[in-house]
């Protein structure tokens, strides 16, 4: 298991080259990776802050939880920090189990609860100033089927 939080930059594709590397017990892996996303056509970056400490214990209990759920043989959290343009990766998840349905299911889990559990604050920041992003009730509602 690696949960990592960070400030620079990461390479999706080197991140999932390397997940999972060597092992052979491994039948499936899946992976999602976060984006900034410019809604209002007006987002210049997104700024991301965070609790050091209590952030990667969050992260490491949300992680467990889905390693307790489902037979995985590996899982990744890796999420950024600090000023984002738009474009560049926020986050990225990635599970590994013998079989594709814990994969899948694992995955799907980590990213309903990092959405909405996770304790990060993101501000959107444009040329008329700068907004809290709030939470939302569709995030919320996603974690009922847990």
């Amino acid at each position: 298991m690696r949960i990592t939080v960070q400030e620079r930059a990461f390479d999706p594709a080197q991140e999932l080259a390397q997940f999972g590397t060597g092992r052979r017990d491994i039948g499936a892996v899946v992976s999602f990776t976060g984006l900034v996303r410019d809604d209002s056509g007006s987002l210049q970056a997104l700024e991301i802050e965070h609790y050091p400490g209590m952030t990667e214990r969050a992260l490491t209990q949300i992680a467990e939880e889905a390693s307790r759920r489902w037979d995985l043989a590996d899982l990744m959290i890796l999420h950024r920090h600090g000023m984002l343009a738009v474009g560049e990766p926020i986050m990225m998840v990635a599970t590994a189990a013998r079989h594709r349905a814990a994969a899948f299911a694992a995955a799907d889990f980590l990213m309903d609860f990092l959405k909405s559990r996770a304790p990060f604050w993101k501000r959107e920041i444009t040329a008329s100033g700068t907004t809290w992003v709030a939470a939302k009730d569709s995030d919320e509602d996603a974690l009922t089927r847990w």
